[in-house]
């Protein structure tokens, strides 16, 4: 059900974008909003080779490895899909030296987008915890305001090492869509859009982001 209502509006943002601008670009997580979501979004009748793709965040993994959010939306979205490999813009967080590959990174991402990159969707999963990407509570890069990428050595979910966008470019987004499924995620998706003074990541993307929706099923909603 989620996949499909997800796949729906995902859908309606692009044909819009594509109308506009001539092509759209998203940005998207792994976890299981790929499992729930990426095959229907793999079956949208767009014309792939005007969608570009990047990462919201990475693990230090290799792109096979089962928890490669790259690998994940491989297998359910990009390749049943037939995307391009040039609209592919992988995050190399599986490089040793992490801070490089946050520049490279951003570099790509500047080029393909501009100087203030403008991504036309951010689709994102949030952790119980009110995580978004890789952007912790409490963590420090939560106030960085000059990087689009940034390197994660001290993620306090393992893996530790990782790459991610960071919140000025998530809340730089035409559209940020949170998709959530389960209890654990009530207590975040309450403070995301109840309590205006949450400190959570969710929360603060979603009040700073031009416009932000939230699919949830009825056990990530049963606290609104």
């Amino acid at each position: 059900m989620l996949g499909a209502i997800v796949a729906g509006r995902v859908e309606r943002i692009a044909l819009a974008a594509l109308a506009g601008a001539g092509r759209v670009a998203v940005a998207l997580t792994g976890g299981s909003l790929a499992e729930a979501c990426f095959p229907a979004l793999s079956k949208l009748p767009l014309d792939w080779s005007r969608v570009e793709f990047f990462w919201g965040d990475e693990r230090a993994v290799p792109p096979e490895h089962p928890e490669s959010n790259y690998g994940a939306a491989a297998r359910l979205w990009l390749e049943p899909a037939g995307v391009p490999a040039a609209r592919i813009h992988r995050l190399p967080a599986d490089d040793a030296d992490l801070a490089a590959a946050a520049l490279r990174a951003e570099q790509e991402l500047v080029a393909t987008l501009g100087r203030v990159p403008r991504l036309d969707l951010a689709l994102l999963g949030l952790g119980p915890d009110g995580h978004v990407c890789s952007l912790f509570p409490g963590h420090p890069l939560l106030l960085e305001d000059r990087r689009w990428v940034a390197a994660v050595e001290d993620s306090p979910k393992p893996p530790p090492r990782r790459l991610t966008l960071t919140r000025p470019t998530l809340t730089a987004s035409a559209h940020v869509l949170f998709v959530a499924s389960g209890s654990s995620k009530a207590a975040a998706v309450h403070a995301a859009v109840l309590d205006e003074h949450s400190r959570l990541p969710v929360a603060l993307v979603a009040r700073e982001a031009a416009r932000a929706l939230f699919v949830l099923d009825d056990a990530a909603a049963r606290m609104l």
